[in-house]
């Protein structure tokens, strides 16, 4: 599906269960806990739920918990990931894998920590010979918190 076969019109809403079609990862991984909308070939929001239960508070670090700037890229690179394969029209099937492939102009503005809810925004820029890049934010209480722009690859399975 692209942009054109879309109209421009944003998708509605994904919860949980319906990330899960398209992204392969699983707890403690996955990073993405709801899309509030995607319009494919354009942009998508979505949002990551930071708990004190995450599995990296614990050693990061235990009496100030900060949620590590490399997993608020990675919840970027997901949210992105999901608007690759909305705006492809199709999802994971084993026989290629949705590689993260380069992180440019990365900043991180604000700590992450428990209690935190980060809305991820991420616009697609290009897309040529299978390369994809995004311009991604990351925002807490309508603060930036990070932001990069990425560059993801679909390649065949090894």
């Amino acid at each position: 599906m692209n942009q054109a076969s879309t109209g421009g019109v944003a998708d509605s809403s994904m919860d949980i269960h319906q990330i899960l079609d398209y992204l392969p990862h699983r707890y403690p991984i996955l990073l993405v806990d709801r899309v509030l909308n995607v319009v494919p070939g354009e942009r998508i929001t979505a949002l990551k739920n930071v708990t004190m239960n995450e599995p990296f508070f614990p050693g990061h670090y235990p009496h100030h918990p900060v949620m590590p700037g490399v997993l608020v890229v990675e919840a970027m690179a997901q949210t992105a990931a999901i608007l690759a394969f909305k705006t492809m029209g199709s999802k994971p099937d084993g026989k290629s894998v949705y590689y993260f492939v380069g992180i440019d102009n990365a900043r991180f503005k604000k700590p992450v920590g428990p209690g935190d809810q980060l809305v991820i925004d991420v616009a697609l820029t290009a897309n040529k010979r299978g390369i994809w890049k995004f311009s991604a934010t990351a925002k807490v209480d309508g603060q930036l918190a990070a932001e990069a722009d990425l560059i993801c690859a679909v390649r065949p399975t090894p």
